[in-house]
């Protein structure tokens, strides 16, 4: 069984060409193509949706053709075809959509939408071998620039959230502080790149909703606004801002290293003690994380070494499954297949689609 899937959710145009694993054997990935379109909106500080709509229009063909092309394989020998539907923006949802659902009808095949969390929440368990034996319980933690949420999974398709941000993601914070920080975006790689030489002691940083299951990092941000000018002083120089990502402050190298260090460390602290307080109080003895910020270096490193001394399993997804693919939209469609689940092609996009209640 082979799936070919599109992932066009954000502003990343993916496609990926993923085949069943033989008598309990891993999935095949045949192929796997991302275009990315960073440089594209860098420039605005964030993503124009109009921009990513149009860019998906001219990169889709052309990854079909490579992906086709690497995999060796016709389209219309696929098995199936799918798209995520949901959450994302709309506008970018309905490109991937509209081209799966044609190729579907155009070929007679299923299709099926794909939730993008779900993707997420199953990339851990890609490549492992284990797919013929279902995904196995665990406490997942879905990190990314439009979601941190934590979630009980029992089984595919048996999932129950458990707490999710209230407010601001925590990339999304990190997009927001690198910004008032003067750093390039995204802002999750500029943010860990200079904490690397920071002392995460130096600067007192809240972690916010200490005894809820949700989470919050508005007021992570704000402080970083408010700290700012009070390190002025001998550590900073004034400047006029000029452009979307640039501060009042001009920082010493090391006081910014320290800045990004701290704020860091804070995130870090709060997903990895609701992580294991939720793996602890409903008893999983497997921790998942996936998701666009899951690519931190750090925060993979505390979040196993807590699960270690707490005596749980750990997994996490690839780096290169953790930001927006097809391919972990290909195999949770395939998984889904396998259980005998499809979609309609008359069913629509959904910008704020749910994982679970």
């Amino acid at each position: 069984m082979t799936i070919l899937a599109l992932e066009t959710s954000c502003d990343e145009t993916a496609v990926a060409i993923v085949r069943e694993g033989n008598s309990g054997s891993a999935s095949e990935l045949l192929a796997s193509e991302v275009a990315s379109q960073i440089a594209a909106h860098e420039k605005y500080g964030g993503i124009v949706p109009e921009i990513a709509s149009r860019n998906h229009l001219i990169y889709a063909s052309r990854l079909l053709n490579r992906a086709a092309g690497l995999a060796k394989i016709n389209l219309s020998e696929m098995d199936a075809f799918a798209a995520t539907s949901g959450p994302g923006l709309a506008s970018s949802l309905m490109i991937g959509a509209s081209i799966a659902k044609g190729l579907a009808i155009g070929f007679g095949k299923p299709y099926l939408a794909i939730n993008h969390l779900e993707g997420h929440l199953l990339s851990p368990f890609f490549g492992s071998g284990q797919e013929k034996n279902q995904i196995r319980p665990n406490v997942s933690l879905i990190v990314s620039g439009g979601h941190t949420m934590l979630v009980q999974v029992q089984a595919l398709n048996e999932y129950t959230l458990i707490g999710r941000t209230v407010d601001d993601a925590a990339g999304e914070a990190f997009d927001k502080v690198a910004k008032l920080l003067g750093l390039g975006y995204p802002g999750g790689p500029e943010i860990e790149g200079h904490a690397r030489g920071g002392d995460f002691n130096r600067f007192d940083l809240p972690r916010s909703m200490p005894d809820s299951e949700n989470f919050s990092f508005s007021g992570l941000k704000t402080a970083v606004r408010y700290l700012l000018p009070k390190i002025a002083g001998p550590f900073c120089e004034p400047r006029t801002p000029s452009g979307l990502t640039q501060t009042p402050y001009k920082l010493d190298r090391q006081v910014l290293a320290d800045v990004c260090a701290s704020f860091q460390q804070a995130i870090i602290d709060v997903l990895v003690c609701k992580t294991i307080a939720a793996a602890k109080k409903y008893r999983f003895n497997l921790v998942t994380v996936s998701g666009g910020v899951s690519c931190n270096q750090e925060l993979r490193k505390q979040l196993e070494e807590a699960c270690t001394r707490e005596g749980f399993e750990f997994k996490n997804a690839e780096p290169w499954l953790c930001t927006d693919n097809a391919a972990m939209i290909a195999f949770t469609a395939l998984l889904r297949l396998q259980a005998g689940f499809q979609s309609d092609v008359t069913e629509e996009i959904d910008p704020n689609l749910a994982l679970a209640k």
